[in-house]
């Protein structure tokens, strides 16, 4: 068979069995040929569409806009999110092809995202259903029990997120984590892996903001045996590749470099990689989980994040409150990385009383992270075993602090047997008690302890609480 024939052939697979709905054109716009799956999202049969030209598809609304004039008109790759005469929204890539500096073809390809965009509404409407459930003043009910070991979670806000993250963990759909810096996203990433079923797998942790761009492709990629000056002597399996029958968390993904961008989407849509210096691709198979503190949507309009990888990408978006709208946690939070210090550096220090006002009423810019490091400083600044105490305090034994709170007369001891979580819980209900006595409404006690109204009503439902009226 002559080689003409031959490339004619293979043309014609791709286009008959790729999953992509593509589209060949010729420089005057008449059609030449496109894959057999596009006429159910253009509503025309493959001969219909090859009769006719993209000026008069797009005239005629089927093609809105068309991408392939966009690339004769300008000559470049052109990419648009497009809406066609069957109500279907697809994102639509082109990319010219020269003869002799000549344009000939352009070759499009689009990807229906109308489905992924019914989740996304239907997520959106979960989302608002949640809101006004909060705002009713909700609580989780004795069915919702979560096992979350390492996370540390008591506000209904970081309940609901729990929530939603366990119910898509056993699905392989991509979670895109949102929220300022040190939030958590990575260790609610952790934990989606755990209850995924893929928890066996690794957990490959990727920060794509700390890896140089002149090495990124042989980190994610990987390489093989005299790649590049330098290349390890066997070669070397790269993140992608170590993920495999895992999960993959790309942080800071706002920080991926453009390139990499597109070879990350080519690996998500086909399943496969190529290492440097190899010819053979090898299959990939894992669960992809990304986060930022960047909008992406305006990183996409401002043209450094991919418009096609942005959807890819935004399946589930996942929003993680900063710490200052979830005081509540803060207590459990303080109380685990006092006990990972302790654990550490083989003592067992605890918090003075007085800390306690500065650790609630902290504005913690930097949230969990910046939490989690004013403690290691206040710990290893401490000289003697009570954190925070005056002078004259320094030196008394830790399980006979104080816990008084701030303003109340209570007084609570770690005694023997009993953890800082129920020390903690049993300060809270002497507070709660006391202040039920002189505060007229439970607006009033959530203005003087700095916590939300709904905090409130909950907290004194669990310790049995109420406001006594003072008529």
């Amino acid at each position: 068979m002559p080689d003409n024939d031959i490339e004619a052939q293979t043309l014609k697979a791709l286009v008959h069995t790729g999953h992509d709905h593509v589209f060949i054109v010729d420089a005057d716009g008449h059609v030449l040929d496109v894959s057999p799956g596009s006429a159910a999202v253009y509503g025309m049969s493959r001969e219909s569409l090859c009769a006719t030209t993209v000026h008069e598809l797009e005239a005629r609304g089927v093609l809105s806009p068309s991408v392939s004039l966009e690339v004769i008109r300008t000559g470049q790759p052109a990419q648009v999110m497009q809406r066609t005469g069957t109500g279907r929204q697809v994102i639509a890539e082109a990319h010219p092809v020269y003869a002799a500096g000549k344009l000939v073809r352009v070759i499009s390809r689009s990807m229906d995202m109308t489905d992924l965009r019914l989740l996304q509404d239907e997520y959106a409407l979960l989302q608002r259903r949640f809101n006004e459930h909060l705002k009713r003043g909700g609580s989780p009910t004795s069915g919702d029990t979560l096992e979350l070991e390492s996370l540390e979670v008591r506000c209904q806000v970081m309940h609901e997120v729990a929530q939603l993250i366990k119910r898509v963990a056993p699905t392989d759909a991509t979670v895109l984590m949102l929220g300022e810096s040190g939030v958590g996203k990575t260790a609610f990433a952790r934990q989606l892996h755990r209850w995924s079923q893929r928890c066996d797998g690794a957990f490959v942790d990727v920060n794509c903001a700390a890896i140089p761009e002149s090495l990124f492709e042989s980190e994610m990629f990987g390489y093989q045996p005299g790649a590049f000056s330098g290349a390890a002597r066997m070669g070397k399996a790269g993140l992608l590749e170590q993920a495999h029958k895992g999960t993959l968390f790309l942080d800071e993904i706002g920080e991926l470099p453009l390139a990499m961008q597109s070879k990350l989407l080519k690996v998500i849509q086909d399943g496969y990689l190529t290492r440097l210096g190899d010819t053979r691709s090898r299959r990939v198979d894992f669960r992809l989980v990304v986060a930022t503190n960047q909008d992406l949507a305006r990183c996409v309009e401002e043209g450094r994040f991919r418009l096609d990888l942005y959807y890819r990408l935004n399946v589930i978006p996942v929003t993680l409150p900063p710490l200052r709208e979830r005081r509540e946690d803060i207590p459990g939070l303080a109380e685990r990385q006092l006990a990972r210090l302790n654990q550490r550096y083989g003592m067992d220090k605890v918090l003075h009383p007085r800390v306690w006002p500065e650790l609630m009423g902290g504005d913690w810019q930097g949230n969990v992270r910046e939490l989690e490091n004013w403690l290691e400083r206040a710990w290893l600044s401490a000289e003697g075993g009570v954190i925070g105490a005056p002078m004259e305090e320094r030196d008394v034994a830790p399980a006979r602090v104080s816990q008084a709170a701030s303003g109340s007369s209570s007084r609570a001891t770690l005694e023997e047997g009993r953890s800082l979580r129920e020390t903690l819980e049993a300060v809270e209900a002497e507070i709660l008690g006391e202040l039920a006595t002189r505060v007229s409404s439970t607006y009033v006690m959530a203005e003087r302890l700095g916590i939300s109204q709904p905090s409130v009503v909950r907290k004194l439902r669990r310790h049995g609480l109420k406001i006594v009226s003072r008529d």
